[in-house]
């Protein structure tokens, strides 16, 4: 089962990957967490990330899907894997399919999270993050047991600077130049799924193990 979960900033992508990959036994990849954990082992692909992160640049794509693919090789992802939020551009579509498909594992399925683009605006400006990873929260739909405080953890929750709502309609609308189009890609690969990302999430984390086969 090799997964993509494509979607707007705040549609829900990171909650359904964590659960289909309990629910599944495979891991959730983000193209953030393997830089951070290549720069913290500093691989030879970490350090050279590191340079371009440590001048305020964009790490190059071929640098990205190296660290992915890097990542692939390694056992836990045998019996697939979900890639939350890439590919991001229709540049790192084609070098990921091509990386894929020398391996021989294509994507079996895109998930596309379909959501008005005005409730995102309200649901990331209220969206609180654990600083330790621990997950999130939101101060409207989904409050914390304590005010402010994570659940796992108990520090204080962070309400991210990309979150305030002038970054936040900035954001989407990179989304829509940049990586919107890829539906279209993925589409005609065939490989395209819509789900509506509004509503009740395990209803929606059942819609979406039916169609990637996890139900």
């Amino acid at each position: 089962m090799r997964v993509i979960f494509l979607g707007a900033p705040g549609s829900g992508k990171g909650t359904q990957a964590k659960r289909l990959q309990e629910r599944a036994a495979i891991p959730q990849l983000s193209t953030g967490d393997l830089l951070r954990a290549a720069v913290r082992a500093a691989s030879p692909l970490g350090k050279e990330a590191q340079t371009y992160m440590d001048n305020g640049r964009l790490v190059p794509d071929g640098l990205v899907i190296s660290l992915i693919v890097e990542r692939l090789q390694q056992p836990d992802c045998s019996k697939g894997f979900i890639l939350d939020g890439f590919p991001r551009t229709g540049a790192q579509a084609v070098a990921l399919e091509a990386a894929l498909a020398e391996r021989g594992t294509p994507i079996d399925v895109v998930i596309n999270f379909e959501i008005d683009q005005k409730k995102l605006v309200e649901r990331l400006v209220g969206r609180r993050i654990c600083p330790h990873g621990h997950g999130e929260w939101h101060i409207a739909f989904n409050r914390p047991k304590k005010n402010e405080q994570c659940d796992v953890c108990g520090e204080p929750l962070v309400h991210r600077e990309d979150d305030q709502e002038e970054k936040i309609v900035t954001r989407l609308a990179a989304y829509n130049n940049d990586t919107a189009p890829l539906r279209k890609f993925y589409r005609e690969r065939g490989v395209l799924k819509n789900v509506p990302a509004e509503g009740d999430l395990d209803e929606i984390g059942r819609v979406i193990r039916s169609l990637v086969g996890a139900a």
